[in-house]
């Protein structure tokens, strides 16, 4: 019988992956990661001199560094010659912002669930959607549900009413014009004024219902979650069966709804 010899090929034992990764940067690449690090939202706009001075780096250089990342759709530049992050950036740093507010909110979301036993829920504002985060249901055998990902009304779900009332009128206008004024409910509001009125309201108050607004037989209220200085784009809630709902109760569930999402609030600090 013949030897077979097997050959194999030799790996470096000094350089797991982590370290030939380490070990071989990309300088350009490096520049152009840290220049995009340099927003940290939408807010922020940055000129050639300022992200020449944070980094170090030769304006002449750091110039065609920009202009590359214009060209690839990362970046865009105003008239008044400053930088911002274009959408194709935000939508990611938004899906990243809201996973840590869901995780941030996940211990308190249970706390109203174990106090009351009924259905609490996050949703988050994404572009022109508004879409639910995270829900924790009762236990009750009958119960309202809100499945991760799903759309909400702007007009007739409480997080919904939450987030559209705290936005400028043009975003305002935007959100209900891509959901349309859909009647849900018996008492979904489909009159335009009345639902503006409404909006007043909720950001007089600081908190919503839907009385089967949404859908027949539900009740529910939200609150916004409103961190200091920065625009309102999330919101909490607790909904349930109507048949279960006693409004005696109605002002402790609206104060620990309006308390949770303060708590939640004063949780996420700055990035």
């Amino acid at each position: 019988m013949e030897e077979t010899t097997v050959q194999r090929r030799r790996r470096p034992k000094a350089l797991g992956e982590r370290r030939i990764q380490e070990a071989y940067p990309s300088r350009a690449l490096n520049r152009a990661l840290d220049v995009l690090e340099s927003f940290p939202d939408e807010h922020t706009a940055l000129s050639l001199r300022e992200l020449s001075s944070r980094h170090n780096l030769p304006e002449s250089s750091l110039f065609r560094i920009l202009q590359t990342l214009e060209v690839r759709g990362y970046l865009t530049q105003a008239a008044d010659g400053t930088y911002r992050l274009t959408p194709r950036v935000l939508y990611g740093k938004a899906r990243e912002r809201a996973e840590r507010l869901r995780h941030l909110a996940q211990p308190h979301l249970k706390q109203l669930v174990m106090r009351f036993n009924e259905t609490a829920s996050i949703a988050c504002l994404f572009e022109d959607r508004i879409e639910v985060l995270d829900s924790i249901e009762t236990f009750h055998s009958m119960r309202l549900t809100n499945r991760p990902g799903r759309v909400l009304p702007p007009h007739c779900s409480s997080m919904g009413k939450c987030i559209t009332a705290f936005q400028p009128p043009d975003r305002i206008d935007r959100l209900l014009e891509v959901y349309g004024l859909i009647k849900r409910g018996p008492n979904t509001i489909v009159d335009r004024q009345a639902l503006l009125e409404e909006y007043e309201r909720i950001r007089e108050h600081g908190y919503a219902f839907d009385r089967e607004e949404a859908a027949e037989g539900g009740f529910c209220v939200g609150a916004p979650i409103r961190c200091a200085g920065q625009p309102v784009v999330s919101a909490i809630s607790i909904s349930m069966p109507l048949l279960r709902y006693v409004p005696e109760n109605e002002a402790a569930l609206v104060a620990a709804v309006c308390e949770t999402a303060h708590a939640i609030a004063v949780s996420v600090a700055p990035e």
